[in-house]
């Protein structure tokens, strides 16, 4: 489908752009959320004609966008999951969890607004974007722990789950180092065996020589 960008887009371009997306995107996201129009012909004028006023309006967005960036840049939320030793949680966290907390921490968002590629499933640190506005992405800290006590230590920089990942690495170690050993041994065995096999036979050709 053919559209009209109402405002910037990343990866597809400007405001007053036409651009061709797929039906279900277009349907679902850009339609709906007023970032686009139809490339009609009628669309095309009336975009036109309002180029000046969409403009102004985006400009005045970006400002507001960018005054609250300036608070929101760097905060830190905290959110509390039960995960194993070596960090992996039992579940995820989603973009409407990171929007919830980025909400309780004193900024509105929309969990369409997390800049989310995956979820996250890892205890940590993890740096996200917000969408403020298609050019205003300010950074947010997701300090996702097991515990309050937890997350203030990650926060200083511990790590909570480095012994726990080196005695797994040290086992892995050990199991390797194990099966290398016994791999060793069986192939001596099969040495062995194979000169106590070759002696066995030289004994007997010389027992019987007119064989």
């Amino acid at each position: 489908m053919q559209v009209i960008l109402l405002e910037r887009i990343g990866r597809l371009g400007q405001m007053g752009d036409v651009v061709t997306v797929k039906d279900g995107y277009a349907r679902n996201f850009l339609l709906p959320q007023g970032k686009a129009l139809r490339a009609t012909k009628a669309n095309r004028e009336h975009f036109e004609s309002q180029r000046a006023q969409l403009e102004a309006h985006n400009l005045e967005r970006k400002s507001e966008a960018e005054a609250v960036a300036v608070k929101l840049n760097g905060l830190s939320v905290i959110i509390i999951r039960q995960a194993g030793e070596a960090g992996q949680l039992y579940g995820s966290v989603s973009t409407r969890d990171i929007a919830g907390a980025v909400t309780e921490g004193g900024f509105s968002i929309e969990r369409r607004q997390v800049m989310l590629d995956r979820p996250i499933k890892t205890l940590g640190l993890h740096d996200i974007r917000i969408a403020l506005h298609a050019e205003v992405t300010p950074h947010v800290v997701v300090n996702v722990a097991r515990s309050a006590d937890e997350a203030a230590r990650q926060a200083r920089g511990e790590q909570v789950t480095s012994k726990a990942v080196e005695d797994a690495e040290e086992a892995e170690d050990a199991q390797a180092a194990e099966a290398a050993r016994r791999a060793a041994e069986e192939l001596f065995e099969q040495g062995t065996k194979v000169e106590e096999l070759a002696e066995a036979t030289e004994e007997n050709e010389e027992e019987q020589p007119g064989a």
